[in-house]
């Protein structure tokens, strides 16, 4: 008897999936364990294998087309059966509200649209052209109507506005003149145009997730200066004697936050409405930026892990992230989340708490700024550190105190490489 293949649920947050490619056409047949299609998810492209087997009777989805989880995906059975009975049973079991959103997804994905305006601005005379000077009706005693506000302002520029053609009432120069006008007495023609892109199925998720994030969790922000020497010294012997791969600032923060968590478990934990989840380990995602959006990989048991460890993790993790390989055991399960711009020069920024995470701590980057040490002015290379939390879980003072233990953890590394092996 034929058998319906659903769309598949391949993450926490995948509501629908867009079929990326068919390995299989209708009429082959299909074996248990055979790769049936690609399916794009919010976070990832992942092969699904058929775990039926008979000969593919029906495609639900065509390629390069989206549709909701637990609905039709392909039909599997026997060479000829009739599939119409299954159809129609199908179609007359789901409610009208739910084939709306397949109806809208199941059109292709339209090409980005690039629309051009043309400003309608004439072209103004030039000064070596007298036959086009400002027609009779412009002038008045022979000077040129201007209003009051466009001769201050082309007085201001330099402009010689008796050789512009007015396209206020009647010939008279108003502002958008003078502002239009380009010197050698030639008005710019400017163009509006934009270009409409499809939103991705990731970055639907991720404007859900952040919006519901920011709307519904309280934040509040924390910030400290981190002291960066002695960081900065410990990493440059690290890795010049002891560290058989480079050790890098963003591993050392990791390392940090997974043992300022051990000594603040109260920051390690997660909202779930009826209750406030307290988690025993420490499971610490990774904000990494890839095309489509943002993923965050998470290092499990980092409070576990040498340097080397997490930096060989997140180097593999990031590029899985960047190629669309990541599985979901990879993706779910953080307790904690490191959001890291400093490499690319941000000083310092907010981020918004990434469910169902309490906490995400946000890094800048590392300045050579002057510092007063000893009450003396001394150069100093300050790190700019912001902590999100969400106030249903994590209150003032227990956010201060995590920051306060995150910043001992970096301005002595040495506590830092105590507790675990480079």
């Amino acid at each position: 008897m034929a058998e319906i293949v659903r769309m598949p649920k391949l993450s926490d947050t995948m509501v629908e999936g867009v079929v990326a490619e068919w390995h299989k056409k209708v009429g082959d047949n299909v074996e248990t364990g055979d790769l049936l299609a690609e399916i794009e998810t919010d976070k990832a492209t992942m092969e699904f294998e058929a775990f039926q087997e008979g000969v593919l009777l029906h495609i639900g989805v065509g390629k390069g087309k989206a549709a909701p989880i637990d609905s039709i995906l392909a039909i599997l059975g026997k060479k000829g059966e009739d599939i119409k009975a299954i159809l129609k049973a199908e179609a007359e079991a789901v409610p009208e509200v739910k084939e709306e959103p397949v109806k809208e997804t199941a059109a292709p994905s339209p090409a980005p649209v690039k629309k051009e305006v043309t400003a309608k601005v004439p072209v103004q005379a030039t000064a070596n052209a007298p036959a086009k000077y400002p027609p009779a009706s412009a002038v008045s005693e022979g000077k040129v109507k201007i209003s009051p506000l466009a001769k201050r302002l082309a007085q201001e520029r330099g402009i010689n506005y008796s050789f512009i053609q007015g396209t206020g009432e009647g010939g008279r120069v108003v502002k958008r003149d003078i502002d239009n006008y380009q010197g050698g007495g030639t008005s710019f023609v400017g163009t509006e145009s934009f270009t409409d892109e499809t939103v991705s199925q990731m970055r639907k998720v991720i404007a859900a997730r952040l919006a519901e994030s920011k709307f519904t969790a309280p934040h509040f922000y924390l910030n400290v200066s981190v002291d960066m020497d002695n960081a900065m010294a410990a990493r440059v012997s690290i890795n010049k004697m002891i560290a058989p791969q480079k050790v890098s600032f963003n591993d050392m923060v990791v390392k940090a936050c997974a043992a300022a968590l051990k000594d603040n478990p109260d920051v390690n934990s997660a909202w779930y409405g009826d209750f406030i989840r307290r988690n025993d380990h420490i499971h610490i995602g990774v904000a990494v930026a890839v095309p489509d959006g943002l993923l965050v990989p998470v290092v499990r048991f980092a409070d576990g892990k040498s340097l080397t460890q997490i930096g060989a993790e997140v180097k593999e993790l990031a590029q899985k992230a960047k190629d669309k390989k990541l599985q979901p055991e990879e993706w779910e399960g953080n307790t904690f989340t490191i959001s890291n711009l400093g490499m690319m020069g941000i000083e310092s920024f907010t981020a918004i708490v990434n469910p169902p995470d309490a906490c995400i701590l946000a890094i800048g980057g590392i300045n050579a700024v002057p510092v007063v040490k000893n009450g003396e002015i001394v150069p100093g290379n300050i790190m700019k550190v912001t902590l999100s939390c969400d106030h249903r879980v994590v209150d003032g003072a227990v956010g201060s105190a995590f920051l306060k233990d995150f910043k001992n953890y970096m301005e002595n590394p040495v506590l830092l490489l105590g507790k675990q092996s480079i």
